[in-house]
């Protein structure tokens, strides 16, 4: 084999200008034991922690491809789980910032996460229609909650039973009993979509926000309570009493479904509605962990707040009403009347949830979070549409609270989509420029070092001496900013149209522009007298114009200074003479425009790309087209040679950015890692760095490194991924009983449940040979009438050498908790005989009880018909059921053991705490009686 061509590969090095993704909801997180400082939110595939005080970012919990759609901390504050949108969950820890679990159960995006009240549960629904519930601790799937018919938008788990509530796009609210994992009631009081669910007054109100500017409210009335309080009539359970009738038509004459009468746990009856100020659908509704402040907004810029009020309040309101109606009453009648009328007052939904004020943000709202802090005061977050954090705080208890915005994440991006990137000539800063700013960088660290506000930026460069920026806009003004003062210089009208692009002179005293009014100008840069001071400043004046018939949309210097390529609007690129302006080629092919254009460092090639999706490399000698490549799957946006070399890199609107040989027409790699349309990159002067921009407002930087990158192998890595990916997408494998389609269990196929399978069999194979070469050895000494040694499998040495059937053990252990199910599922039933025979050795040793149950029990679930027609395992499931049942009852005493040995101690601390507190009481009431001492010998002195 010859020598191959050795490339040095990019690889991802930071994501940065994205404050928040709109995809996902921010949400408060408590960090080293503070609360209501500190958010996290989604950034594209990552989570990022801010802190609220300094403005910071503190924290980057890593994500691998996908996208982040939804978050949710654990109750005790130590977690945050994480939904993807292939619908996958992780759970992170904030004090390390890893995230060692992940569940893979959905094939569609995390629409919503929460936790259940102790947060050893947690419920995820997706837009695949399925909600399920996952064992936190064990990290493993419990069960998948099948009914509704569109995407779920809410879930939510009771405190104090053992029921979940869920929303969807379906318009149903559906109620589940978890003991028996059904929907035993459906609620169809909604005409639309059902956008987000609260319970609040103690869960006995449940406050429903659809696509209308009503808040319906629906009350709650758990059966067995109404039962209890009247008498013990079998027939009343059947649906007589009047308590329990469900009334079948509420007020607004929509009906309610019930599974069957003898299954109703509560019954559900509209209360009545609340009328939002927002006219659009309820995007999001929330109440805090009190439960008295509720807030809710659509897809505009303002939140309304709404306050519940608890009983004894409501009493006091009633009372006061009731005084007001008595007076009233008692001005109307006769005075000749001894008896005081009647007096009837009615407590209308309004008044028990009352208006408290509205928040109006900067930007439209996507998502928020509150927390009451316990000074009072409610903190509300937004993560807003334009890339922005805010913070506000209002007092709810004032009679007119007013909300003040207290901090707000800026700094970090821009507000609107990146146009243009430029990179000074050290290698060190980068420029972005949006509609409204311009930001530089500073590439090492990342960090924001000016903003400056612009016009609507479309093509940049540092000036020679990176001192001043040049920017050119969609109006057609070149603006000269000073980066050291972050003043703008001068603003000059270069076009009448917008001013696409620009082209610094190689021999650096000028640059050319061309824009949509069918011109091309060349300018010069000078100093001239600054009127404010008497140092000179610098300016440009224009030396020439080139009209064309055509309106240009790229231009381009060769580096020698003799050739000027124009893209135009008619689809061609037009070579002209740079000292004469003489048409020198044309380069036609493209089926739609050149959009974006570069000459190699020599002079020797130009690459052009195309809306047609298409990029073509030309010779500028003769204006050849050496090859047309199909580089992207959507218009190619920009593209630039990498300096000193023939490779270049192009952007699409595809998501993706591909590097690729000129001389050699192969495509070296692909960067992926946007999540939409890339508007612009810029490679480094020294070719190490590439920068890129994304209409997901995110700006990436990817590094060379010294890796090198042979193509045949990069080919096949892609293949493998190609594979991996139809892995996942294959059916799931059958399970007797279930029709297809269906799935009962909570996980789902992926390539690493099928690799955990593989290594399952690969260890029951070992076992195999080496209890068959043990047999042969027993039988080589016996004929020996000698010990002869036996060569030991070099996998169980590297395992420290253990025994054939411990090694079996370590793979079970060694396969993650979520996957456990899925990977049995996939195994081949021919393993299943010997892994039952191993179970038992397992059992009988009293190693790993819990596992190897879980394992068997869900073997003899899947492989039951098989595994009771087959006469060999009889004994083996005898002997099974004999040593599992003594062993679960032992693993069982012991757990019962240490539980009632933690309650004892319990106890002990308590006793303990207590005898202080009554030691503290008694040490206050001697205060007490002395300061009254104190106080009567005053009195007595005083008389």
């Amino acid at each position: 084999m010859g020598l191959t061509k050795q490339y040095l590969r990019y690889v991802a090095s930071a994501v940065f200008g994205v404050i928040g993704s709109q995809k996902g909801n921010i949400v408060f997180v408590t960090l080293r034991g503070e609360k209501g400082r500190y958010v996290a939110v989604p950034a594209c595939e990552h989570v990022f922690i801010w802190d609220l005080r300094k403005g910071e970012k503190i924290l980057i919990l890593q994500g691998l491809k996908q996208e982040v759609t939804c978050l949710c901390p654990s109750p005790d504050g130590l977690h945050l789980a994480v939904g993807y949108e292939d619908g996958s969950i992780r759970i992170f820890s904030l004090l390390s910032g890893e995230g060692n679990v992940t569940f893979n159960g959905h094939k569609a995006a995390i629409t919503t996460l929460k936790y259940d009240q102790l947060g050893g549960r947690l419920a995820s629904g997706s837009k695949d229609t399925d909600v399920i519930v996952w064992d936190v601790i064990n990290e493993s799937g419990l069960y998948r909650l099948k009914g509704h018919k569109d995407a779920i938008t809410q879930a939510l788990f009771l405190r104090e039973k053992n029921l979940l509530v869920t929303s969807g796009k379906d318009t149903m609210v559906k109620w589940w009993d978890l003991d028996t994992q059904h929907c035993f009631k459906t609620m169809v009081g909604h005409r639309t979509e059902v956008w987000g669910l609260v319970l609040v007054s103690e869960e006995k109100r449940l406050i429903t926000g659809a696509s209308d500017s009503e808040l319906r409210v629906w009350d709650i009335a758990y059966l067995q309570e109404i039962e209890d309080l009247e008498e013990p009539d079998p027939k009343k359970i059947k649906g007589s009493s009047p308590g329990v009738q469900d009334t079948l038509e509420a007020e607004d004459g929509t009906f309610e479904m019930d599974e069957a009468p003898e299954d109703r746990i509560l019954s559900c009856r509209k209360a009545g509605s609340i009328m939002r100020e927002g006219r659009d659908r309820v995007v999001n509704l929330a109440v805090e962990k009190t439960g008295r402040i509720l807030a809710c907004h659509g897809t505009d810029s303002v939140l309304e707040l709404f306050c519940i009020l608890s009983k004894e309040e409501i009493k006091k309101k009633m009372d006061k009403k009731m005084k007001k109606a008595r007076k009233k009453a008692k001005l109307h009648s006769c005075k000749g009347e001894e008896e005081d009328p009647e007096v009837n007052v009615e407590m209308s939904l309004q008044d028990e949830i009352q208006r408290v004020t509205n928040i109006k943000t900067s930007a439209k709202i996507k998502s928020f979070d509150l927390i009451h802090s316990p000074q009072g005061e409610l903190k509300a977050v937004f993560l807003l549409q334009n890339n922005l954090v805010e913070l506000y705080s209002l007092n709810p208890s004032l009679p007119t609270p007013q909300p003040v915005r207290t901090s707000r994440i800026t700094i970090g991006g821009h507000r609107s989509d990146v146009r243009t990137l430029s990179f000074s000539s050290d290698n060190i800063a980068v420029l972005s420029a949006a509609a409204d700013s311009i930001k530089i960088w500073n590439r090492s660290t990342l960090q924001c070092i000016r903003t400056m506000t612009c016009e609507y930026a479309l093509c940049s460069f540092f000036v020679p001496g990176d001192r001043q920026v040049v920017i050119g806009t969609k109006t057609g003004k070149l603006q000269l900013y000073d980066l050291a003062s972050g003043n703008l210089l001068e603003t000059i009208d270069a076009h009448d149209g917008a001013l696409w692009s620009m082209s610094l002179s190689p021999d650096q005293r000028g640059f050319v522009t061309g824009g949509a009014d069918k011109s091309v100008k060349f300018w010069d840069f000078e100093l001239v007298k600054d009127e404010n001071s008497t140092q000179k400043r610098l300016s440009v004046k224009q030396t020439r114009t080139l009209q064309l018939d055509e309106d240009v949309l790229c231009v381009s210097y060769s580096p020698n200074q003799k050739l000027l390529a124009v893209s135009l609007l008619d689809c061609t690129v037009k070579i002209f003479y740079v000292d004469t302006l003489k048409f020198f080629l044309s380069l036609y092919g493209h089926k739609l425009p050149v959009i974006c254009m570069d000459i190699s460092y020599d002079g020797a090639l130009i690459a052009t790309g195309s809306a047609d999706r298409n990029v073509k490399i030309w010779g500028l000698d003769f204006g050849d087209c050496h090859k047309s490549l199909f580089a992207h799957d959507d218009s190619v946006m920009y593209l630039q040679f990498v300096p000193k070399s023939h490779l270049f890199f192009t952007a699409g609107k595809d998501h993706k950015i591909k590097q690729w040989d000129a001389d050699k027409f192969e495509h070296i790699q692909t960067l992926e890692g946007h999540h939409q349309e890339i508007w612009c990159l810029a490679v480094s002067p020294s070719g190490d760095y590439v920068v890129s921009s994304s209409h997901d407002k995110s700006l990436r930087l990817w590094e060379r490194t010294r890796e090198p990158l042979i193509l045949e192998e990069e080919r096949e890595m892609e293949r493998e991924a190609e594979y991996e990916e139809s892995v996942a997408k294959e059916d799931q494998p059958a399970v007797p009983g279930e029709t297809q389609g269906d799935s009962y269990f909570t996980g789902k196929k992926t390539i690493e449940t099928v690799k955990a399978a593989e290594r399952i069999m690969e260890a029951i194979e070992l076992y195999r040979e080496e209890t068959a070469k043990m047999k042969e050895h027993k039988d080589i000494c016996k004929a020996a009438g000698k010990e002869v040694p036996l060569p030991t499998n070099p996998i169980l040495m590297a395992y420290g050498s253990i025994s054939p059937s411990a090694y079996v053990l370590e793979i079970f252990k060694g396969i993650r908790s979520s996957e456990l199910e899925e990977s049995l599922l996939v195994l081949p039933f021919s393993y299943v005989p010997d892994i039952l025979k191993l179970f038992n050795e397992f059992i009988q040793l009293g190693s790993d009880v819990e596992l190897i149950c879980r394992c068997l029990f869900f073997l003899l679930r899947i492989h039951f018909g098989q595994i009771t027609s087959n006469q060999m395992l009889v004994p083996v499931i005898e002997k099974l059921r004999e040593t599992t049942i003594s062993k679960v009852s032992q693993v069982r005493d012991v757990i019962g053991f240490n539980l009632a040995g933690l309650d004892y101690l319990k106890r002990e601390c308590e006793a303990k705490s207590e005898v202080m507190f009554f030691a503290d009481a008694t040490s206050h009431l001697e205060e007490k009686k002395r300061k009254r001492k104190k106080r009567e010998k005053l009195i007595l002195t005083l008389t």
